[in-house]
């Protein structure tokens, strides 16, 4: 696993996002996912920072698309963890 934090302050607002949407259970898909990954064997934190990179990727392309969050697209992206979000994408290239 690579450490790449280049910001701190970024990384923590995703982590609040991943705090938030498991503890308010919205969407259920993130909890869902979550115990889905703890049962797989994977720890708490390792799950978050999964669930994380699937934030990440969403805000990247409601940010690079200039359009609203996709929830089926969020989703979609939960469902196939541990592969990442952006890895659909590399094997399009």
């Amino acid at each position: 696993m690579q450490k790449s934090e280049s910001n701190p302050e970024l990384h923590a607002a995703i982590m609040k996002v991943v705090e938030t949407q498991l503890r308010s259970n919205d969407p259920p898909q993130t909890q869902q996912t979550f115990k889905r990954l703890i049962k797989a064997g994977h720890s708490e934190k390792e799950a978050k920072r999964l669930i994380a990179c699937v934030v990440s990727a969403e805000i990247f392309d409601v940010l690079k698309r200039q359009e609203p969050f996709n929830l089926d697209r969020f989703v979609k992206a939960l469902g196939k963890l541990p592969a990442m979000p952006w890895e659909d994408e590399e094997s399009k290239v």
